[in-house]
């Protein structure tokens, strides 16, 4: 193995580093608001229409003579240049998002280490949003970048953090807390659990950033099989803990300020030893930690990915310089003033939202791909799966937003609209152009025209 070849201990460090940390903050609070105690079934839900998806990335990249992801697999197995252009914006505008939704809870964990509401007349919130997006733009500028082994020491301790966080939480509800555990059994049998997993499943898209780096990792198919099915089931078990322990220990700061609730859990659980302010301290720096290493990690693979498509004309080239070593600066720049822009004007609940409709199109497509290739009950059962999760979660996202937030509804409706129209525009241009010519000869050259 090659110096900068990843094996499987870095491979699960990166899957379960994209999903475990900024995920859990950013997403707890927001699935919690909707089905309380049964917050634990809406990560097993989201987690195993996740490991459906899992399995036809898997499936594809087996099958596939290029290795790539979901912008490969289209290009391979349909041919069709237009549909995986689409998809691959989809995906981009889902890093954005998910980018944007670590920036927003970065910002709610600062205030609550003690920043004031606002600064200068304006609110702290979407400052610190900004200013943080912002100084990783610069860190990736300058080449930024942690090692394999760094990368797992990091994810060893962000997961560690969680775990005894839940591990110290089960004892104080066991042992102190006069409340039984709050597993909301009755939540079961209607749709809340189901609404919050597709809002959560932004938390669960990690592990997929694996397939745009397989020139780092050693026996890339193989190896990225196993992290898939080892990070995400993990995944799943640290947010069911955390959850369960969360809804149990503070329900009140679900209630008040679900964003943060996390710290004032840990106050509650470390208070009988006299260390509830440390604990809280702890923790809210541990948010820090996590939410700015994902900003980070996401902004780097977001902008190789976006100059694998610059490679293949699937991006306009204003965006970025297709030959530059490593990522374009132009790019990593527009990627990082987008992901600013989400994160200063919406609310946590509209960016979550936007980023899991994004992946939960993208992976139920990917899903339906693989399905059509099965060859077996195995190979036609897992990305049904993720097909009918997928379809599933997707109207009862939009149902959810227009019934509990319909400015957020009518929101993602027409920014989605206005992407897809720019995306038909930008792949559909020569069909365009001639369409325009026959009309008006004498036209200005349309643009992204050669």
């Amino acid at each position: 193995m090659g110096d900068s070849d990843l094996g499987l201990t870095e491979s699960v460090a990166i899957a379960l580093g994209g999903m475990i940390g900024g995920g859990i903050y950013a997403v707890l609070g927001v699935v919690a608001g909707i089905t309380k105690g049964a917050t634990w079934a809406a990560f097993v839900l989201a987690g195993v229409v996740a490991l459906g998806a899992g399995y036809s990335y898997n499936r594809l990249n087996a099958d596939s003579e290029s290795r790539g992801g979901s912008v490969t697999f289209v290009q391979g197995y349909l041919g069709n240049t237009t549909l995986a252009g689409m998809v691959g914006w989809t995906l981009l505008v889902g890093y954005i998002g998910s980018m944007a939704m670590y920036a927003f809870a970065f910002a709610e964990f600062s205030i609550a280490l003690g920043l004031p509401a606002s600064l200068v007349g304006l609110p702290t919130r979407p400052l610190v949003s900004v200013a943080t997006v912002g100084a990783f733009v610069g860190l990736n500028l300058l080449g930024a970048r942690s090692t394999g082994l760094v990368e797992s020491v990091l994810v060893a301790a962000k997961v560690a953090i969680l775990v005894g966080f839940g591990a110290m939480g089960l004892v104080y509800a066991l042992s102190y807390s006069p409340e039984p555990l709050s597993l909301g059994l009755g939540r079961l049998t209607t749709p809340g659990p189901i609404v919050a997993a597709a809002l959560s499943f932004v938390a669960f898209q990690g592990w997929q950033l694996l397939f745009y780096d397989q020139e780092r990792i050693e026996n890339p198919v193989e190896t990225i099989r196993k992290a898939v099915y080892i990070s995400i089931p993990v995944a799943v078990g640290i947010y069911v803990l955390v959850g369960v322990v969360t809804v149990t220990l503070a329900p009140g700061a679900l209630a008040s300020h679900p964003h943060v609730a996390l710290k004032d859990a840990a106050r509650t659980m470390l208070t009988p030893y006299g260390l509830g302010t440390l604990g809280a301290v702890l923790l809210s720096v541990s948010a820090l930690f996590s939410t700015g290493s994902a900003i980070n990690a996401t902004l780097f693979s977001a902008a190789h990915f976006a100059k694998g498509m610059l490679t293949d004309d699937l991006l306009p080239d204003k965006i970025g310089d297709a030959d530059a070593e490593g990522a374009p600066d132009r790019t990593i720049v527009l990627v990082g003033a987008v992901t600013a822009l989400f994160s200063a004007v919406g609310s946590l609940g509209a960016i979550t939202s936007f980023a899991s409709l994004a992946f939960i199109v993208v992976f139920g497509a990917m899903s339906y791909l693989a399905f059509r290739r099965r060859s077996g009950a195995v190979s036609g059962a897992l990305p049904a799966l993720g097909v009918v999760g997928a379809a599933t979660f997707f109207p009862l996202m939009l149902w959810n937003l227009y019934n509990r937030e319909p400015n957020t509804f009518f929101t993602v409706v027409v920014v989605a609209a206005v992407v897809v129209a720019v995306e038909l525009a930008y792949f559909e241009r020569e069909f365009l152009e001639e369409a325009v010519e026959r009309v008006e000869p004498d036209r200005v050259p349309f643009p992204g025209s050669s």
